[in-house]
């Protein structure tokens, strides 16, 4: 595996993790049952999307990349003090669309870096934006 597909993996395992995170930190808050489906739909999506990354590198013998300590720290601090102060379908919903709009930005700025990273890499960098971009527009009805 070339160094640019490894990095790229890291960063859609690293980017599923977050957001697999994010979900289960805001699940807490959701008081209602269609944005409880949503969450757990796309939870699940982001958990196989997460497999696959991490098998492909492990396949290889490099090991998956967890969030940095300090990313993941200030994400959950902030997430909590926001929905601890308005828990609103609607203030859920803007949270989850900030996250899918910055795990796009990142994803889709690496992707665009690491242009000799392997189709299948590739494939899935594209994939998990396309579940992100997919994910913001079923949001939109919760605000």
């Amino acid at each position: 595996m070339n160094e640019q597909t490894r990095k790229l993996l890291e960063e859609c395992c690293s980017g599923c993790k977050m957001a697999v995170n994010s979900f289960e930190q805001i699940k807490e808050f959701v008081k209602d049952d269609p944005l409880t489906k949503l969450i757990d739909t796309y939870t699940e999506k982001h958990r196989q999307m997460e497999k696959e990354a991490v098998t492909l590198l492990q396949d290889s013998g490099n090991d998956e990349k967890s969030p940095g300590a300090m990313a993941s720290t200030f994400a959950w601090v902030t997430t909590e003090m926001k929905l601890t102060m308005n828990s609103s379908n609607t203030q859920i919903a803007k949270l989850l669309i900030d996250g899918c709009s910055m795990g796009i930005k990142t994803l889709g700025e690496k992707s665009n870096e690491l242009t000799e990273a392997d189709k299948k890499a590739s494939d899935l960098a594209q994939r998990i934006i396309r579940t992100e971009e997919d994910l913001m527009k079923k949001l939109r009805d919760f605000l």
